[in-house]
């Protein structure tokens, strides 16, 4: 009988370390296929992250494109014109034209350069201040809102700073902003007081994301320019595109786009970025600036009585 029992005990023991294997196979390969898949997660919300990030970036070159491609009627008289407003017996005449002949260089002429910043605020912002107050320029910095309170001091700063803080929309969300006049004016009135409660300055400068140029929207751009002008508040395109969303962009890349492109013209305003996954454009501050005080041109930031570099120019709109 002991040796029965002994032989039961054994197999009962050999059953139970069985047992034991299986769940720690089972537990392991649980664990694994969960380590895999949070990885999975991970790794493809970054990927989500950053095609999010790329796609902005063509956006805005492909605007930027558009903006010198884009056809114009001509009228009569060799101005560039447009869209009959009304059916009616009168009609108004919107230029849309972001070269003008007022604005061409010409040798004697007096340069103006203004450094304006997009996608703002963000990890560089700091850093684009620190070069400019290195270099003793004023700049224009267009924001969107960051409620996280986490860039709350650089908002503050640029205003402090005395560069002009100007609005690019609350949401920095196109389908949002162009979904209907109603949905604009709504980001655009929650920008401004956004901007108003947090610095104390109450912002009339605005860009358009992607430009007034752009082909997103679901309304047409100059019912939307209507809107700021009933409101007093100046838009700016550019005219200048420093290049600096693009792959590869190096800090000499970018001298070079701005020095090559404000040569043309009397007002310049450039377009430049803080990309938050590169330091290109902080980097390339100082060169920048001692290049274009080079070429004898005053840096100053926008304010009422700039030139407006303008796709759609805003005072040929009711």
């Amino acid at each position: 009988m002991d040796s029965r029992d002994n032989e039961l005990a054994r197999q009962q023991q050999e059953r139970r370390k069985r047992v034991s294997r299986i769940k720690t196979s089972i537990i392991m390969t649980i664990a694994i296929w969960m380590a895999i898949s949070i990885l999975a997660i991970v790794v493809l919300g970054i990927m989500v992250v950053k095609l999010n990030s790329r796609i902005y970036k063509l956006e805005l070159q492909l605007n930027t494109a558009i903006s010198s491609t884009v056809p114009d009627k001509e009228s009569d008289d060799g101005d560039t014109a447009s869209d009959d407003e009304n059916s009616g017996a009168k009609t108004q005449a919107v230029v849309k034209q972001l070269e003008s002949e007022d604005n061409v260089y010409h040798d004697g002429d007096t340069r103006k350069v203004y450094l304006t910043f997009d996608c703002i605020p963000g990890d560089n912002t700091g850093a684009i201040l620190d070069a400019l107050a290195k270099c003793g320029v004023k700049a224009t910095f267009f924001v969107t809102a960051d409620t996280s309170g986490k860039y709350d001091d650089v908002y503050k700063r640029i205003v402090q700073d005395g560069h002009t803080i100007a609005m690019a929309s609350y949401s920095n969300s196109y389908s949002k902003i162009y979904e209907s006049t109603e949905a604009f004016t709504d980001d655009l009135t929650q920008i401004c007081d956004y901007i108003t409660n947090l610095t104390g300055a109450a912002p009339d400068i605005y860009r358009f994301p992607g430009g007034s140029m752009n082909q997103i929207s679901n309304v047409d751009m100059v019912e939307l320019v209507k809107i700021l002008n009933s409101k007093h508040i100046t838009y700016f395109d550019w005219n200048v595109n420093s290049g600096d969303t693009a792959d590869n962009c190096s800090v000499d890349d970018i001298v070079n786009n701005v020095t090559s492109g404000i040569a043309k013209y009397d007002n310049s305003v450039v377009l430049l970025h803080d990309d938050s996954n590169r330091s290109t454009t902080a980097e390339a501050i100082e060169p920048l600036v001692e290049s274009i005080k080079a070429q004898g041109a005053e840096i100053l930031p926008i304010d009422n009585n700039t030139y407006k570099v303008q796709y759609i120019k805003s005072d040929t709109v009711g």
